[in-house]
């Protein structure tokens, strides 16, 4: 059973009024729809505490049978019955959460504000369950201990069959993760973890909710046209109909999005409308009734004081520990190694676009830096980037029309590569206006299946919606989720989940696209395509359940075809004339990529470099932290990454990574990743590129093999030798730092 929701909420309570049975309660049966697929139609909000209190009940029951089971512990009715309990548990958490993160409303809020911890004890109570630990230590002692020298192949009594390769690392995985969830610990240090999870599932709830609510509150109201100068029309149009969605009657809206600097300062030419942007964005998760940092710095204690009653120093030692990473110290390594030549870049950038600021203003104030301030450098970064390497951001975004990146660019490159085909499923309904529902299949089996029925099961792999615009009750950021995780032991194809929040346009009219949104496109479908492809026997192991360090590396392998040639002139049109992109623009912006690599990597450095910070503390000095805007000063002076007019990506009130998702001491896992990634990348474009065979052996060794690798060596086995960080220091115009790195 893998149900989880984030650490997570307020003390608001909600009741619902269905009962209990499966008549009145759509959530407590299977789906009868395709895959699994939920009946959001049917399902309301009043349906969702009482069916997880019966899947709670539920799933209590199946754990007491597996523990009064009156046979010896064997894997079978031990391991493989645990990994088969909790399935209705699992159908409601994932709707709900999936839901609750999309479309946020006050009343979903509420809900998870009661359930989150109520789902915490329980889980606790599987994993801190004395009879079924007893029982799964014995089906280990099986093959670790005297017993396991009469197993094999070879074995005359055949008590102990011998496990393949994905059982015996069910066997090892399960193992730990009861004793990192605290099952060897005596009963008071259990009742104080009950206690910790808890609560922290609690604060992870509160730090979401007053996240977005803040943003939300802290959206820029602009009333004057002229101070949206520089902007498109469409982005003014976009400005306009969000502001009416908020419920104002005239004017524009400017929302913000999760990093500290916003995408539209790059456009907005008033240093006064900039300066407002920037101070909304960098105050978030501070504001009366919404303040953040009480909350984080009580996660922060806690999260210390639950890794050492687990045996560990400090959070960051207790999560990297379970990553490919292996300690702390290497991903410290990873930042302090990089940060001298990131900085060094940045502060050159700096006084580049401070130089550019005084000689198109004619103001001597601005040379020598003393006048471009954090609000403005993104703007003239941009300004610098269009003159050096004639890349005109707004008329670059003509060429990307979001349905024929999505259809022609990556859809397409999946099945180039992967021989898969995605259409779209009118038949099936999302669970808010606009989410799509296609069906992926696998093109090599019957193509004359109609994809509207189940003509085709056999060649049918899963379903992917996709909800791409932004709404005021979605979560900032982009990401991929699961509803349905494929397995061969309970009989399961996929059903994921694509979220973006990507402006919509007008009504009959075309959304277009940043090449920031496309990189974004290509990589949440990266995430897609590792549960899509998922082969594996059993749920613990499906599709993204890897590490937090490896889990970016497919999707960002997958970025890298938004501009491979075969790729890109099969979907970059301009949307006025229909003229292909032009070689000369691609090569631009190809040129232009490194430009402002050095505040990119700095920002992302100074952020990975914070949470860090704040889970390598003790329990005393977590203890004795009191402001938060000092040990992020102190923090970043320590990693050397101090730099003038330039943020963390995120500050910690509005970190909602690792203070309310499951990023905590893994925010480094990005760069690790792209360590990969750009070595990893390196094995396609000495092989052909897009080919069917790269992306079958992509697919074999990675993507179908989900958690159930070994990460480092199906890694060399891909790549036919262990990573080499240059690709990445070279991407990154990094090349002066120390190669060893990683």
């Amino acid at each position: 059973m893998n149900a989880t929701s984030p650490e997570t909420t307020d003390s608001r309570a909600t009741s619902g009024t269905a009962t209990g049975t499966a008549t009145d309660n759509p959530l407590l049966a299977p789906s009868t729809l395709p895959y699994g697929l939920p009946d959001f139609a049917a399902i309301r909000d009043e349906h969702v505490i009482p069916a997880f209190r019966t899947a709670f009940v539920d799933h209590d029951a199946e754990i007491a049978a597996i523990v009064a089971n009156p046979e010896e512990p064997s894997f079978a009715n031990t391991l493989e019955a645990l990994e088969a309990s909790g399935r209705l548990l699992e159908r409601v958490a994932a709707y709900f959460f999936n839901v609750a993160g999309t479309d946020a409303t006050d009343e979903r809020l509420a809900i998870e504000a009661v359930i989150a911890p109520e789902l915490a004890a329980h889980m606790d109570g599987v994993r801190l369950n004395e009879g079924l630990w007893g029982r799964i230590k014995r089906v280990a002692e099986l093959y670790d201990g005297p017993a396991a020298a009469s197993s094999g192949p070879d074995a005359g009594t055949g008590e102990v069959p011998e496990l393949d390769d994905e059982a015996r690392r069910l066997l090892d995985k399960v193992v730990r993760d009861f004793r990192r969830a605290g099952a060897d610990l005596d009963d008071e240090g259990k009742t104080r973890l009950k206690e910790i999870n808890s609560r922290l599932s609690e604060l992870s709830t509160a730090f979401g909710e007053n996240l977005l609510a803040d943003t939300n509150e802290r959206a820029v109201s602009i009333t004057d046209e002229a101070e949206l100068a520089g902007l498109s029309q469409a982005a003014k149009d976009n400005f306009a109909r969000y502001a009416r969605k908020a419920g104002r009657d005239a004017g524009w809206l400017i929302p913000l999005d999760l990093p500290s600097v916003q995408a539209v300062l790059t456009d907005l030419e008033s240093p006064d409308a900039r300066a407002r942007v920037y101070a909304a964005s960098i105050a978030r998760g501070t504001g009366e009734g919404h303040d953040n940092r009480p909350v984080l710095l009580e996660e922060v204690r806690l999260r210390a004081e639950r890794a050492r009653l687990l045996g560990y120093d400090t959070h960051a030692d207790y999560v990297i520990a379970d990553e490919t990473a292996g300690d702390a110290a290497a991903a410290k390594k990873l930042i302090t190694d990089l940060a001298p030549a990131a900085v060094a870049n940045a502060e050159g950038e700096y006084k580049r676009v401070a130089d550019l600021a005084a000689e198109e203003t004619g103001n001597d104030a601005y040379e020598g830096a003393t006048e471009v301030g954090a609000p403005d450098w993104p703007y003239w970064a941009e300004r610098r980037r269009s003159s050096e390497f004639a890349v005109d951001g707004e008329e670059l975004s003509r060429y990307f029309q979001l349905d024929r990146v999505v259809r022609d660019g990556v859809f397409h490159a999946a099945k180039l590569l992967f021989g898969i085909e995605v259409v779209p499923r009118e038949d099936l309904v999302g669970y808010a206006p606009g989410v799509q529902v296609w069906e992926v299949r696998d093109a090599d089996a019957d193509s004359d299946a109609d994809a509207s029925s189940d003509a085709g099961a056999d060649s049918g792999i899963g379903l992917i919606l996709t909800d791409f615009f932004s709404r005021p009750t979605k979560r900032g950021g982009a990401w991929m989720s699961s509803f349905v995780e494929q397995s061969h032991l309970l009989g399961t194809k996929p059903v994921v989940v694509n979220v973006l929040n990507i402006a919509e346009p007008a009504e009959g009219e075309a959304a277009l696209l940043t090449l920031d949104e496309v990189t974004t496109l290509f990589h949440e479908f990266g995430h897609a395509l590792h549960g899509l492809l998922s082969d594996v026997r059993y749920p613990r192991f499906s599709g993204t359940n890897v590490p937090r360090d490896f889990v970016e590396f497919p999707s960002q392998i997958n970025e890298n075809w938004a501009l491979e040639p075969s790729i890109l002139s099969n979907y970059a049109f301009h949307v006025d004339t229909g003229e292909p992109i032009p070689g000369e623009l691609v090569e631009a912006v190809k040129r232009a990529r490194t430009a402002g690599e050095g505040f990119a990597t700095t920002e992302y450095l100074a952020a990975s470099a914070l949470d860090l910070a704040w889970h390598s503390l003790s329990p005393e000095e977590a203890a004795a932290v009191g402001d938060v805007g000092e040990f992020e000063q102190r923090a970043l002076e320590e990693f050397g990454l101090d730099v003038a007019n330039l943020a963390p990506r995120y500050r910690s009130s509005y970190f909602n990574h690792i203070f309310a998702g499951g990023y905590s001491a893994g925010y480094y896992s990005y760069l690790w990743a792209e360590a990969l990634d750009a070595d990893g990348f390196g094995w396609f474009a000495d092989n052909g590129g897009a080919t069917r065979a790269g992306g079958d052996r992509f697919r074999s060794l990675i993507l179908s093999r989900g958690g159930a690798i070994d990460f480092t060596g199906a890694y060399r086995e891909f790549r036919g030798r262990d990573k080499d960080i240059r690709p990445l220091l070279e991407r990154r115009g990094l090349s002066g730092a120390d190669a060893s790195v990683g």
